[in-house]
């Protein structure tokens, strides 16, 4: 019996209309691949500009290397091998180059008592000592609680960074150089500051005489307490060295 031709063509209608739906389930599901890629190049060109601008306003030494030039040794280190050593061998008597005293670390420490009641007031602390050391601080913590301060173990309270090689040199020098002349009615430093052991503190009332900060993004004037370690056994070695390297102390 020979088959007619509507019942020819009929058979063949419902694979025709099965392909087109085919092909338009992958178009859809290729345009909306397309449209998620897309998506996900906008958001990682958005972080690569956001990054590029952080790294442009704050830029952070890696270890080893001075914020500056990291091809070059710090002209503060330079000017201690060179001037220095030989100037404190003579005025201290040493026969070898290795008892001359010499930097060891910078320890910076900035307490904000405000922290205590609103913790978020030490992004914009970190992000100003981050500028300007070169290096990113961690958090200081209470180590008990002081129920008449309202602080309890644990609180972040400061922050610290410490700094040491080819960024402590750097930092000396713009502590020497730029940051304490910027100081109100400065007459030099107090001589006081040694702790008998070749370790100076000196106490900064302002952040904003560092030129790394911005004054216009300065919500509070913070203070911070900068500690000198030397390898000086004793404070008139240690201030023999801290007055060769430039330090301005009160006479």
């Amino acid at each position: 019996m020979v088959a007619s031709k509507e019942e020819k063509e009929t058979p063949k209608a419902a694979p025709e209309g099965a392909a087109a739906g085919e092909a338009a389930a992958k178009a859809k599901a290729k345009a909306k691949a397309e449209a998620k890629k897309a998506a996900a190049e906008a958001g990682r060109a958005k972080a690569k500009s956001a990054k590029g601008e952080s790294a442009l306003s704050v830029k952070i030494a890696a270890p080893g290397e001075t914020k500056i030039s990291p091809s070059k040794s710090p002209k503060l280190l330079t000017y201690y091998k060179t001037k220095v050593v030989p100037s404190l061998m003579k005025e201290l008597k040493f026969s070898n180059p290795m008892q001359v005293p010499r930097l060891m670390k910078i320890v910076v420490n900035c307490a904000v008592k405000d922290a205590v009641a609103n913790p978020k007031v030490l992004d914009s602390t970190l992000e100003e000592i981050m500028a300007i050391t070169g290096q990113r601080p961690v958090l200081t913590r209470a180590k008990k609680a002081i129920a008449a301060f309202k602080v309890r173990q644990g609180n972040a309270v400061g922050v610290m960074v410490t700094l040491r090689r080819a960024r402590m040199y750097e930092f000396f020098d713009r502590i020497v150089n730029v940051a304490l002349p910027r100081v109100r009615d400065f007459k030099g430093v107090n001589a006081k500051g040694f702790d008998e052991r070749g370790n100076y503190s000196l106490g900064i009332r302002e952040q904003i005489i560092f030129p790394e900060i911005n004054y216009d993004k300065v919500d509070k004037i913070k203070g911070m307490t900068i500690t000198i370690a030397t390898s000086a056994k004793n404070n008139e070695h240690a201030r023999a060295l801290l007055s060769e390297l430039g330090m301005p102390f009160r006479k």
